[in-house]
């Protein structure tokens, strides 16, 4: 029987956190918590699936409906959803409906909990990316007073670094949101939270979606300086740019969920081709959530368009080496399940890739994510498993693990 390779204790570096209730009421200034997120227990009706940056329809206050902890935000409304909570539950039970508090496993909001559940998922550190703000922080871009949002912003970092991770010990990491309506505004807030220990911070993956500049006009220049000065790892989650990827109108969720790699290969196509990583040779990119199996064909693609039409295609003084030169020197991926991608390894770069556990989503591997990392690496290096299971996460986050 062949030996397999024993897989160290593991850096996932995309899990989410189920905001608790009380973040913006502790965090806030005084004068803004009384307009600040807040959660009320409610009756939800129906959830329906509509696709787009709103994803679910649903009432309140339906008559004998189920209860569920709503958040209130402005015009927004929010219930908390199962499916994004969805550790402890049956697989065929994490569906998109209500949810309490009370529901939900501990390790979903609470630190000491989700510390305890990464102990016994074999997991040494973590990096977790919001619910309520959504991946990027648009609840905050698309909110109409900007002088809270920029509070609300800043009170989730504060409760980040200091309430999430401060206790940990170095197994939760932070990662930061910005003010994505003003690029000042987000290179001070990288420079705040760097000055205390956080290196990573949410992006959109095509922020043109949310109505804002695209990265090919400069305006994101000096947020992305920010992050190279402070060694600051922009991390991308797919849905951060509120679009999901679709085919029929009709199709059901299953269908967006199998293409959601889809806004990471035009997120990448575009990265590659805007000039940012020629400007910031130090930046660094991650990719969450989107799989790696795809990743040598779009390199494939993009050097041969640099190779072939470069000229008429408008990067020939922009662009002076293949794209995959960047890609190489700066860009991450991440999997949780994905053999396809590891028989392409060679091509997907062994110092590329990353690992994530996912939790508390669906699609997450705990408890049982060593096993299933023994079953898709056992067969490969201890080095190379070294370094997709943690230490390729651990230069990418900055992190003073071995």
């Amino acid at each position: 029987m062949a030996v397999r390779t024993e897989i160290p204790r593991i850096i996932s570096v995309d899990d989410h956190l189920v905001e608790p209730a009380h973040l913006w009421q502790s965090w806030l200034p005084e004068r803004f918590k009384e307009r600040g997120p807040r959660v009320e227990r409610r009756r939800v009706g129906p959830i329906s699936y509509i696709g787009g940056a709103k994803m679910y329809t649903y009432e309140l206050d339906v008559e004998d409906g189920p209860w569920g902890d709503v958040w209130f935000y402005e015009d927004l409304v929010y219930p908390n959803k199962r499916h994004v909570a969805a550790v402890g539950f049956d697989r065929d039970d994490m569906e998109a409906v209500p949810i309490t508090f009370d529901e939900m496993r501990p390790g979903c909001y609470d630190p000491k909990a989700r510390v305890e559940d990464m102990e016994m998922n074999h997991v040494e550190a973590s990096l977790s990316f919001p619910t309520f703000p959504r991946f990027c922080g648009q609840t905050f871009l698309e909110a109409d007073d900007k002088e809270l949002a920029l509070a609300c912003v800043q009170a989730y970092n504060d409760f980040m670094i200091e309430e999430w991770c401060g206790d940990s010990n170095g197994a939760l990491i932070p990662l930061a949101i910005i003010p994505l309506w003003d690029v000042e505004l987000a290179k001070a807030e990288v420079e705040r939270n760097a000055a205390r220990g956080c290196h990573a911070v949410c992006f959109s993956e095509i922020a043109p979606n949310l109505g804002l500049p695209s990265i090919h006009t400069g305006y994101w220049d000096p947020f992305f300086s920010a992050c190279q000065d402070t060694n600051t790892a922009v991390c991308m989650h797919i849905g951060s740019s509120s679009v999901m990827p679709a085919a029929s109108p009709d199709a059901p969720p299953a269908v967006a969920a199998s293409l959601s790699f889809n806004n990471a290969i035009a997120s990448m196509s575009d990265f590659l081709f805007s000039g940012v990583l020629v400007r910031f040779p130090q930046l660094k990119l991650a990719y969450s959530e989107g799989q790696i199996g795809w990743i040598p064909y779009i390199l494939e693609r993009c050097d041969d368009v640099w190779s072939e039409h470069r000229a008429w295609g408008g990067v020939r003084d922009a662009i002076p080496e293949p794209p995959s030169t960047y890609y190489y020197r700066q860009i991450y991926g991440c999997f949780f399940r994905d053999n396809h991608g590891l028989k392409s390894l060679d091509e997907v770069g062994v110092d590329n890739v990353t690992f994530e556990t996912d939790y508390p989503h669906t699609d997450t591997t705990w408890p049982h994510t060593k096993k299933v990392a023994e079953d898709m690496m056992g067969h490969l290096p201890a080095d190379v498993v070294h370094k997709l299971v943690r230490g390729n996460a651990a230069r990418l986050l900055n992190l003073d693990i071995g």
